[in-house]
């Protein structure tokens, strides 16, 4: 599946965030790639809260893992990159975290590809400096 949106202003981000989910009723691994500053962090904060969760964290940069459930449902938001070396991944127990049913919002995916599943679905966040405007689009 491929989809994109072009988003001009942070308002967008709820309807975006909707759509989105709407896409993908079940449990998913969404690993995310943008570069710092893309609005990776704020684009998940809106997904955590159209899923149920009224207490973010904010990103997970220094605990690289967040929790949160609701109404049953599991989500992990991570940031890896602060993670330098492979060994870290395994002392975490990333790998079998990654087994767990629950979404997953992953920041710095790239970081831990390797232990990513083969459906994991890739977000990428691009900037467009001329008009301060985000492409959000999805790759499996």
């Amino acid at each position: 599946m491929y989809k994109r949106w072009k988003v001009n202003a942070i308002e967008e981000l709820e309807a975006v965030a909707i759509e989105f989910l709407q896409l993908f009723p079940e449990q998913t691994i969404f690993a995310f790639d943008g570069e710092m500053g893309a609005g990776k962090t704020t684009f998940i904060a809106q997904l955590l809260k159209q899923l149920g969760v009224q207490e973010i964290e904010g990103s997970p940069t220094y605990s690289i893992i967040n929790e949160y459930e609701t109404n049953s449902v599991k989500i992990y938001h991570l940031d890896c990159y602060r993670i330098d070396q492979r060994n870290e991944i395994l002392n975490l127990g990333l790998d079998e975290l990654l087994n767990e049913k629950a979404y997953f919002f992953i920041e710095w995916a790239e970081k831990i590809d390797f232990i990513l599943p083969t459906n994991a679905i890739w977000v990428y966040i691009r900037c467009d400096e001329t008009n301060n405007s985000r492409e959000i689009a999805l790759q499996p």
